[in-house]
């Protein structure tokens, strides 16, 4: 009889992690992840993105379950298309926080992503989107931003790197909001105290799943404190070198399927 595998939970990334550049999963990916769940494993999305930023994706991978959403502020469920979980950040905060960032580094250009299921990612003008391919309302002026509630705020800044930029946040920013650098040109502000990781504890808690079970998958320093509450952390070769340093293991790149090669040892074929 085949040994049980060692994780009963996977937390996986997105951009850069389970996706290849062009936002598609690989057939190689698709298989190791079923085979996960003919293990009796659970897969569980746990990404920067906005619930409605992710609900395609969801569907490509046949998941009506669970997935975590905006850096922890949402926990999702797709089967009902509703959030389980979900947490504002303040918008007057958000303002504050950033006119202590420009106080500092001069003019930044900001995007917001609306909470709930439908919520919008509004951009002012200056703000170009990391990723073409998502979804974006042009507003005319920074007040627009914050119509609705948000969970989070995205900056970019002309000239500084996002190293640069995301370090400055942090330095000025305090208990206002949580500073987190998700990707090329994602520096992020979202509620303080939020991140992947207490996002992630809810929805296992939900499946009745702990740390001790979870494996997880990432790439930036926005998957430091997921890394710090699973048994353990897997990067991506392409990984940032911040995560790279707290990494359990480092598996291949994104393009090169670096997930799949962990899941396939992990979770072997059954001998016939």
């Amino acid at each position: 009889m085949a040994a049980s595998p060692a994780y009963s939970l996977i937390a996986t990334d997105l951009d850069g992690t389970l996706l290849r550049a062009d936002d598609t999963l690989s057939d190689r990916s698709l298989a190791a992840l079923a085979r996960v769940a003919a293990g009796g494993a659970r897969h569980l999305v746990v990404t920067g993105r906005p619930a409605p930023r992710v609900r395609p994706l969801l569907d490509d991978l046949g998941s009506t379950g669970l997935a975590v959403c905006g850096q922890g502020a949402q926990v999702y469920d797709a089967g009902a298309d509703r959030l389980l979980w979900s947490v504002n950040l303040d918008r007057e905060l958000a303002e504050t926080a950033l006119g202590k960032i420009e106080a500092e580094v001069g003019q930044v250009y900001a995007a917001v992503d609306q909470d709930g299921v439908d919520g919008l990612t509004l951009i002012e003008p200056g703000y170009l989107m990391p990723h073409p391919t998502l979804p974006a309302v042009r507003v005319g002026r920074r007040d627009d931003l914050w119509c609705e509630p948000i969970s989070k705020v995205l900056l970019r800044h002309p000239y500084l790197s996002d190293d640069e930029l995301a370090g400055t946040a942090r330095s000025v920013v305090g208990s206002l909001a949580t500073v987190t650098m998700s990707g090329p040109g994602t520096v992020e502000l979202q509620p303080c105290g939020v991140t992947k990781a207490t996002g992630l504890a809810l929805a296992a808690a939900h499946l009745g799943l702990g740390p001790e079970v979870t494996i997880a998958f990432g790439d930036m320093p926005n998957d430091i404190p997921m890394f710090d509450w699973a048994a353990c952390g897997v990067a991506m070769a392409n990984a940032h070198p911040e995560l790279k340093s707290v990494a359990d293991e480092v598996t291949l790149s994104n393009e090169d399927d670096g997930i799949a090669v962990v899941l396939e040892r992990l979770f072997p074929r059954a001998s016939s």
